[in-house]
């Protein structure tokens, strides 16, 4: 694809139960809707084929990982074999015995495994324990190359941080993709709610104005925990901005495929008029590599 054209891509929203089997059919179904819509590009929520599972602390869930390629990418690869789109899928990588990642693999239309980016910032929070599943990614920050473009692939957590939306974008990414899994506490206020949401999609939004860069962003939808166990409400509204951060579909709290266009061409444009690439001033972003400056 030229980049005189605007991008044809979707995301698909969904709800993930106890089977795994069952999810990824349901993540499957939706890409080969997306594609028949006529997605080019399809983008999947974080850890798709199983309920999110880092909610505890359970050794016995290191069992949900799948090794890269194995089944599981066999079955997304023939998806986008069969029906000539470029997927972003997200899962649960066992590399190693007692090494595992939380992976994003990019396979192309023509089904091959176009890369994979292992999730660098890793949180360790109340119901958000991936520390204890997830060794942080190794692969650094590089964009890949597929029939679509040269996709810049994040994972959730890694979407607060400019540093690594602004390597993305220094070398050589065309849009940001950032599957997720994000929710509200069931002690959560409306208020502290609103502002949570408001927060999550407004610092994406940044990322696209301050590299001039689209932005495509996934999240699961349900309520997950069982009987005695703390809640997460996965807040859906999975979203596409242009490279001026203007939304350009959102989605709502209900499973769904979400449409848009991306502007590919907008962005060089764009960057001549606003030159933030010219203008960083890169002798002076030393402390940057510092954890604090005291």
């Amino acid at each position: 694809m030229t980049q005189t054209q605007a991008l044809p891509v979707a995301i698909v929203q969904h709800a993930c139960g106890p089977d795994d089997a069952a999810n990824l059919k349901t993540s499957l179904d939706g890409v080969a809707r997306a594609a028949a819509e006529g997605a080019r590009l399809v983008l999947l929520p974080e850890l798709h084929k199983s309920q999110y599972f880092c909610r505890t602390e359970n050794p016995d869930l290191f069992d949900l990982a799948d090794p890269i390629p194995g089944p599981t990418t066999e079955q997304i690869g023939q998806a986008a074999r069969e029906h000539g789109v470029v997927i972003v899928a997200s899962l649960f990588e066992r590399r190693a015995v007692g090494l595992y990642h939380n992976t994003a693999v990019v396979f192309d239309a023509d089904g091959s495994i176009a890369g994979r980016y292992r999730k660098m910032h890793i949180p360790d929070d109340p119901d958000y324990y991936e520390k204890f599943y997830f060794t942080p990614g190794d692969l650094g920050f590089t964009p890949i190359n597929t029939q679509v473009g040269r996709l810049g692939v994040l994972v959730c957590w890694d979407q607060w941080y400019p540093e690594a939306a602004r390597l993305m974008a220094l070398a050589g990414a065309e849009v940001l993709i950032y599957p997720s899994a994000i929710g509200w506490d069931e002690a959560d206020s409306d208020d502290e709610q609103a502002r949570q949401h408001l927060a999550w999609q407004t610092v994406q939004r940044g990322h696209a104005v301050a590299n001039s860069l689209p932005v495509m962003t996934s999240n699961r939808v349900g309520e997950e925990g069982g009987p005695g166990e703390s809640r997460i409400r996965f807040w859906g509204r999975s979203f596409v901005t242009g490279p001026q951060g203007e939304l350009l579909a959102e989605a709502g709290e209900a499973a769904e495929i979400l449409h848009a266009r991306l502007p590919l061409a907008r962005s060089e444009s764009l960057r001549r008029i606003w030159p933030f690439l010219r203008d960083r001033r890169i002798d002076a972003y030393q402390d940057l590599t510092r954890r604090f400056i005291d």
